[in-house]
């Protein structure tokens, strides 16, 4: 049992600030000091969970389909989520088939299928900012069509081969869409086996396209990318993705048309819809070997967003896959570009960079920290990094030296909920995703986050844990003026106040008074800031903005 798996078990003590835990899910350690402290998204079976650093549900989605992996919460407070539909023709590793859009109360308000026995969605969703969505979908290519596109036959041993496909829907009524835009990486190979059929040419002169004939190291089965992932820039209007299998990630434009797209001529970048980039296994375009790979098996590569530490970066779950020894790295990659977006290549080499800006293993042995599937790493605001360890439903935060400040084991698996005291090894409890969403996302405006209990059974066991949040005294009870504010902020309430704490829009502790029903903002920047008052055992907060 590796060390990962032991801390299940262990009891971990904390600085006085933070919880003293002998769980075995849900909440294992939390250091309230130097956790971001924000909401945590994630499905699992049929359910999608939003929890706070206690571990405590805000909210619940529940679907009529097990998770089809991809959710999103939406800025309207929406939820967008993909379920499995169980179709049986095409059955693989992260199968979906269904895209479902639900209120912030549980109420379905949309849904669109893709599955049938040629084509299937899959993986990965993504809402657009002009409230349309990627999707992730693959098709049937039949053994003929296969061979006249290159690839070897002895390379088919499935009898079909499968094409990848990125739709843009726009959603209509309550269970229809628009296909608006279209690519397919079958519109964007090569092969150099077979000078009678489509796509021969020089593999290693040509790393914009890709070689239908390398298989990554494994069989050259039907599912043979095993695309994982899609995320979109709205600033360069790319998209990336990831080959599990092939160990890759690759970025294409997305401001062609549908027709461009299928070329290799149009778009902002003259492109069409040719890779603009990849990086991960140069063995797959002849400019490496083995020994160059850096990739295995990875998942959700994505764009830092802005605002963010290491904005524009791509940060990544590198989960180790089929090397040996087996150990999972998060990694900040910068690509070289000479203009936002136009990706620096010199011909006859493997794209860089030939090292990542930052990169994360266990410190003490890095074979400790590995999940073979699923899984995704993020920035948060104050620079610490959420990382998911998908096989065991383990979600952990770093903070900038790389210390664990939070911990948190899904307590939800296919034979249920578990209670404290059960062993997550023993139930399956895979997560694919991990998000956090920070406490002032225009979804939570408006909102009630009151918390409830938390997810696991035998919760009244855990040790005390206090987060910033909404909970126990109703917002009626307080009144707070001015409010945008420049100096002093009154705090009238009904019930006696016996403590205030400021926390900044990072999450961190800036001031705390006691027995006071003012404060004084004039030394503060100007920006958001989150009140926390307190009677007794008792608290509410309350956003406030300083002028």
């Amino acid at each position: 049992m590796n060390l990962k798996k032991i801390t299940f078990l262990l009891v971990f003590i904390t600085s006085y600030l933070g919880l003293v835990a002998q769980n075995t899910v849900g909440v294992i350690s939390y250091n309230q000091n130097d956790t971001y402290n924000a909401l945590t998204l994630f499905t699992s079976q049929t359910e999608t969970y939003l929890i706070n650093s206690c571990g405590e549900a805000v909210n619940q989605w529940t679907s009529a389909y097990p998770s089809g992996h991809a959710v999103y919460l939406l800025e309207d407070g929406s939820l967008l989520r993909a379920g499995r539909v169980g179709n049986t023709t095409l059955s693989i590793g992260g199968a979906g088939g269904i895209i479902e859009k639900y209120d912030w109360d549980g109420n379905i308000t949309w849904t669109y299928t893709i599955s049938s026995d040629t084509e299937l969605q899959h993986h990965d969703i993504f809402p657009m900012p002009n409230g349309n969505i990627l999707v992730l979908v693959l098709n049937v290519m039949s053994s003929a069509e296969a061979i006249q596109a290159g690839r070897n036959p002895n390379l088919i041993t499935d009898g079909v081969l499968y094409n990848e496909q990125i739709l843009e829907i726009e959603p209509v009524g309550t269970n229809q869409a628009n296909i608006v835009w279209e690519w397919n990486i079958k519109d964007h190979l090569i092969q150099d086996f077979d000078a009678t059929k489509d796509n021969f040419g020089v593999v290693e002169d040509n790393p914009q396209l890709l070689d239908i004939n390398f298989l990554g190291g494994l069989s050259g089965s039907a599912n043979w990318l095993h695309m994982n992932s899609i995320q979109y820039n709205e600033n360069l209007d790319q998209i990336v993705m990831s080959s599990r299998h092939l160990s890759e990630i690759y970025i294409i434009d997305h401001s062609t048309t549908t027709s461009e797209a299928s070329s290799n001529l149009g778009g902002t970048y003259g492109k069409g819809g040719d890779l603009l980039y990849r990086w991960g296994n140069p063995q797959a375009y002849k400019q490496g070997t083995q020994s160059d790979q850096k990739l295995f098996g990875q998942h959700y590569p994505h764009w830092i967003p802005d605002g963010l530490p290491n904005a524009g970066q791509l940060i990544l779950y590198n989960n180790g896959f089929t090397r040996t020894p087996s150990f999972s790295e998060i990694f900040i990659l910068t690509p070289p570009t000479t203009a936002p977006g136009v990706y620096d290549y010199t011909s006859n080499t493997a794209y860089g960079p030939a090292t990542t800006d930052y990169t994360y293993t266990n410190p003490d042995d890095p074979t400790n920290f590995f999940s073979r599937i699923l899984s995704s790493a993020q920035m948060l605001p104050n620079g610490n990094i959420l990382i998911c360890d998908g096989d065991s439903g383990y979600f952990f935060e770093i903070d900038t030296n790389d210390n664990i400040v939070w911990e948190y084991i899904n307590p939800t698996g296919t034979s249920g909920i578990m209670a404290q005291g059960d062993d997550p090894e023993a139930v399956p409890n895979t997560v694919f995703r991990a998000t956090k969403y920070s406490l002032d996302h225009p979804a939570f405006t408006g909102r009630d986050l009151t918390p409830g209990n938390p997810i696991e059974l035998n919760s009244e066991n855990n040790a005390p844990c206090d987060v910033l949040s909404t909970e126990e005294f109703s917002i009626q009870d307080v009144a707070i003026y001015p409010n945008p504010a420049s100096d002093i902020i009154n705090i009238n309430s009904s019930r006696s106040i016996n403590r205030i704490e400021v926390y900044n829009s990072l999450g961190a502790l800036i001031l705390q008074v006691n027995d006071t029903h003012k404060i004084n903002v004039s030394n503060f920047d100007s920006g958001i800031y989150f009140l926390r008052i307190s009677s007794n055992t008792r608290s509410i907060t309350k956003k406030i903005i300083k002028h």
